[in-house]
C-alpha cells in the first residue's frame, strides 16, 4: 500500500484511536513513536480522541495527561468525558430491564457478566474464578481483573444496585456461552454487541457505538466529519470505520474489519498509528 493520499482526507482535526491492538501493543505499552505522534498533532492543533471499549479509568495516563487529548470515548461508545474536568458531556445507558432480560438467557452459560457504569466497572465476586477459564492472553487477563470492582452479592442484586448501566461486558468460556449471548442480543433490536477480543461480547443500546458518539462528538465540537481519521482492528470498531473521513485498519485486524477500512495501517506493535498520520500532519 502506498502513502495515503491528502486529497482523500484534506484537513485532519479529529483522530479517533481505538486502544487495545491498535494504539496500546499486545503487551499493553504504547509504542514510542505513537506517544510521539501526540507531541506532533498538538503542535498542529489536531485532537485525539481515545475510543475504547475501556472505561475512563483504563484509559493510559499519558493519553489523559496529554494537551492533545481533551475527549474520551468509553463503554464502546456509551459514555464521552471532557477529560479535563472528568465530566460526562454525553452517557447513553441501556433500560434496565433489558439488562435484566439479557442476563436471564445468559445466566445459565458459562459466562461473566461486567456492569459499566460511570463510576467505573462491577461484577459479582461469585464469577471470579470464570475469567481464568476465558481464552486471551495474560496481559489482557491481568488488566480486566485490575479494573474490575468485585461486589459481594450475586448479579441480580447488582443489576438493580447500580444507579445506571451504560455497557455489559459479557466473557464466555466455551463457545455455548459464546452463541447463547449472541442470540440473546440479536432478539433484542434495543441492544447492540461487537466483540474486541474472541470470547467476549460488548453490549450497549443500539444508540451507543463508536460510530454515533464519534458523529455526537464532532457536531459538539463543531468538526467536519470529512476531516476526522480512526483507526481501528476489532468488530467494535466498524461503526466507527464507517462513518469517519478516514477508515483506517490495522494489518492485525480482521478481514471483516479490514473490507470496512479505506486504508491499512501497520501493525500496531509497529506504532502504525504514528506510521500513517505522519505524511498527513508533516
Amino acid at each position: 500500500m502506498g502513502a495515503p493520499r491528502r486529497k482523500e482526507c484534506p484537513m485532519v482535526r479529529l483522530v479517533f484511536i481505538d486502544l487495545d491492538d491498535t494504539f496500546v501493543a499486545p503487551d499493553k505499552t504504547i509504542p514510542r513513536d505513537n506517544l510521539r505522534i501526540l507531541d506532533v498533532s498538538a503542535e498542529r492543533g489536531v485532537q485525539f480522541v481515545p475510543c475504547t471499549g475501556r472505561s475512563l479509568r483504563g484509559v493510559p495516563r499519558e493519553l489523559l495527561a496529554h494537551p492533545t487529548v481533551c475527549h474520551a470515548v468509553c463503554g464502546g461508545g456509551a459514555l464521552v468525558y471532557d477529560v479535563r474536568s472528568g465530566r460526562v458531556v454525553r452517557e447513553v445507558s441501556i433500560d434496565r430491564p433489558l439488562v435484566r432480560a439479557l442476563y436471564a438467557d445468559v445466566r445459565g452459560q458459562r459466562v461473566a457478566f461486567d456492569l459499566f457504569t460511570p463510576e467505573g466497572v462491577f461484577a459479582s465476586r461469585e464469577n471470579l474464578p470464570l475469567y481464568d477459564l476465558v481464552e486471551m492472553t495474560e496481559a489482557t487477563r491481568r488488566m480486566v481483573l485490575s479494573r474490575r470492582t468485585f461486589v459481594d452479592c450475586g448479579t441480580e442484586e447488582l443489576i438493580e444496585r447500580v444507579p445506571s448501566i451504560c455497557r455489559v461486558n459479557v466473557l464466555f468460556a466455551d463457545e455455548r456461552g459464546r452463541r447463547a449471548t449472541r442470540d440473546a442480543v440479536a432478539a433484542r433490536p434495543g441492544l447492540f454487541g461487537a466483540s474486541s477480543i474472541p470470547m467476549n461480547l460488548e453490549v450497549t443500546s443500539a444508540e451507543a457505538t463508536k460510530g454515533t458518539a464519534l458523529l455526537w462528538l464532532c457536531e459538539r465540537l463543531g468538526v467536519d466529519v470529512a476531516d476526522t481519521v480512526a483507526f481501528g482492528d476489532s468488530e467494535n470498531d466498524v461503526s466507527m470505520l464507517d462513518v469517519a473521513g478516514d477508515a483506517v485498519a490495522m494489518e492485525n485486524a480482521s478481514p471483516e474489519v479490514r473490507a470496512h477500512a479505506r486504508h491499512v495501517a501497520p501493525r500496531c506493535e509497529l506504532a502504525g498509528v504514528a506510521r500513517y498520520l505522519e505524511p498527513l500532519l508533516a
